[in-house]
């Protein structure tokens, strides 16, 4: 898989297909691979670029960073392909980074795809459970909350493949991406400054994130927005829904072209 040495960082990537870019970046314990249904619907008529983020998959974090960070890493990856802009596509922690990128280089932004994502923090309730979880898998490794963790993230189903994948990730490296997850900023106050066309996708089971937080985002944006609710869609509704989300996602970049 080849890489691309960004902002210090080496970044794993994948670059399928021809025509308009669209860059999707993943959530968090996940990587590029999660976008696999996205890439196959959408590679025979757009280019499809999908990268590990820091301190997931083939991308290592040096150290602590923000999804201002992210941000910037995805921006320097459309200069080292050559990109002028793109839409991107972001799940959950994807989309955090991807409307950071939205604020930080606007004319390089084309749309916004935002898959069961938000722009504020955590709910307090979340923030404690979720601190729980991390202790447990920093102090104990993932086998005792594995299936926790799927059903937040993926819902109901058979994840063993992701069950071998954390089993073999660098738990610092886990602890990284945590810091930058529970230690982001509110971006609800500076949605009004994003004018890019945006669709909103998200999942009426997503357990991480509810349909009210999206739809602060989508009354929150700037620019024209489409909302596509995903019926039974789980947080990761590409993953579990992916002909719904692959068919709201074409829909959208073919009004862009």
């Amino acid at each position: 898989m080849p890489t691309a040495e960004v902002n210090g960082v080496n970044l794993s990537f994948t670059d399928t297909g021809d025509g308009e870019a669209v860059v999707f970046s993943h959530g968090i314990l996940m990587d590029q691979s999660m976008f696999d249904a996205q890439v196959a619907a959408l590679s025979p008529e757009y280019r499809v670029i999908t990268w590990d983020e820091r301190a997931h998959g083939g991308t290592a974090a040096t150290g602590p960073f923000s999804y201002w960070d992210s941000a910037k890493d995805v921006l320097g990856l459309l200069d080292h392909l050559g990109i002028e802009s793109a839409v991107l596509a972001g799940m959950s922690q994807g989309g955090f980074l991807s409307l950071r990128a939205a604020l930080l280089a606007p004319e390089r932004v084309r749309g916004l795809v935002l898959i069961d994502t938000q722009a504020g923090l955590e709910d307090p309730a979340n923030a404690e459970s979720y601190q729980q979880l991390h202790e447990i898998w920093m102090a104990e490794g993932p086998e005792p909350v594995q299936e926790i963790v799927s059903a937040i993230i993926l819902g109901p189903g058979d994840w063993g493949d992701w069950y071998a994948k954390w089993a073999d990730a660098d738990r610092d490296q886990f602890s990284l991406a945590f810091a930058t997850l529970m230690e982001r900023d509110d971006l609800t106050p500076r949605l009004g400054e994003i004018s890019a066309p945006a669709l909103i996708v998200h999942g009426t089971a997503d357990a991480a994130i509810p349909m009210e937080r999206a739809e602060h985002v989508r009354d929150g944006l700037a620019g024209e927005v489409s909302f596509a609710v995903i019926e039974g869609g789980t947080h990761a509704a590409n993953v579990s829904h992916p002909d719904a989300v692959n068919d709201a996602i074409l829909n959208f970049l073919r009004t862009l072209d």
